[in-house]
């Protein structure tokens, strides 16, 4: 179906740090504590599993917002072996805006701890939802036609084409190579600080690994 954008696309990344200070205080609590009970005993040791769970608590750090406004056409008409009828045409031209997450699903990473090593292993980047705002939709030269009225497949059918057309171009902008560094560089940088002295952290994720 012919598409017709009138205006240019806009899009806005935007990095949600939501909870991540928690997560950090959290974490560092944590280590101290265990720091302080080892003290004069013994090196203190860290936990995969609690790193793991401070992992999936700031998985919003991973996540890159993808904000758009676009203008599609949608067009449709019977036709008999090749030749379009007249009298049949449909359509409508509609404006709407739209948001794409990318990010790195953080129940999903893996987590190495070693001697005075901690190895994390995060998975590919990936779109994580595709929402339209149902309040910014408007529609303008609409035109039906008794002979082929419009119908509840023709908007979802539109709809999800548009969609998969908004997420490629999402894609082709880099949205998945930045959800990547992005989640890459906020692991390095939480974890790292809350990590007891003498520990290294290596991260683990496609080119960007350590």
């Amino acid at each position: 179906m012919p598409e017709t954008k009138l205006h240019p696309l806009k899009a806005a990344r935007t990095l949600v740090l939501g909870a991540a200070l928690c997560a950090v205080v959290g974490l560092g609590c944590f280590l101290a504590g265990r720091a302080a009970a080892d003290a004069g005993s013994q090196p203190p040791q860290v936990d995969a599993v609690v790193l793991q769970a401070r992992l999936t608590e700031i998985s919003q750090l991973a996540v890159v917002d993808y904000r758009y406004t676009t203008m599609a056409q949608f067009e449709n008409a019977s036709d008999f072996y090749g030749v379009r009828i007249p009298l049949t045409t449909k359509r409508f031209i509609l404006t709407y805006d739209g948001e794409i997450k990318a990010g790195v699903d953080l129940e999903r990473a893996r987590v190495e701890v070693g001697e005075n090593a901690v190895t994390v292993h995060l998975p590919e980047a990936e779109i994580l939802s595709h929402e339209i705002d149902a309040d910014s939709v408007e529609i303008f030269d609409e035109k039906s036609s008794i002979f082929n009225p419009f119908t509840v497949e023709d908007f979802a059918a539109f709809q999800a084409e548009q969609k998969d057309a908004m997420e490629q171009e999402a894609l082709g902008s880099g949205l998945l190579r930045e959800a990547q560094v992005k989640a890459y560089a906020n692991i390095r940088l939480l974890l790292a600080a809350a990590l007891p002295e003498g520990y290294t952290l290596t991260v683990r994720t496609g080119p960007f690994a350590d």
